[in-house]
């Protein structure tokens, strides 16, 4: 799987610990950003690793910051992209199963690096269900998208 994976100055570390262990698993890594520790604004890097899944070539991203918040703000404004805080399994699995979530956003002040491989691991070994309760869910989820994309608001 290709993977886009970006982080803001906060989450350098573990961003270089899962990209790592992603190779090392066989995946295709897209590293869009920071590549050290000095301060840069993690909404440069949202729209990065959303526009890397959103246009290509990543088929889901991860994106950390220092309480995953910010970054999680950020990369939900790009229409196209759900991405979810996770600090636990269930929801890592369940919000790609639920509610095709594309990107796991991650807050590396808050969970250590064998939580995020676990909550990695999760994200990428789940599928979406295409149950008719979630795939109609994620249809009212789109149309409320679009209906504000469009500059207007009903």
């Amino acid at each position: 799987m290709t993977i886009a994976i970006g982080s803001d100055h906060a989450g350098f570390e573990l961003k270089r610990n899962l990209i790592d262990i992603l190779k090392h698993q066989g995946h295709q890594i897209e590293d869009t950003g920071t590549n050290s520790t000095d301060p840069v604004d993690y909404p440069d890097y949202a729209e990065r690793v959303g526009n890397a899944v959103i246009f290509g070539p990543a088929e889901r991203g991860i994106l950390i910051c220092g309480s995953g918040v910010g970054a999680s703000v950020a990369v939900n404004k790009i229409p196209g992209v759900r991405g979810g805080l996770c600090h636990d399994v269930y929801s890592a699995h369940q919000g790609v199963e639920h509610d095709d979530m594309n990107v796991l956003v991650l807050g590396s002040r808050v969970i250590g690096v064998e939580t995020a491989k676990e909550l990695v691991q999760a994200f990428l070994g789940a599928r979406f269900t295409n149950e008719e309760r979630h795939v109609r869910r994620l249809a009212k989820v789109t149309k409320l998208e679009a209906k504000f994309c469009d500059g207007t608001k009903q």
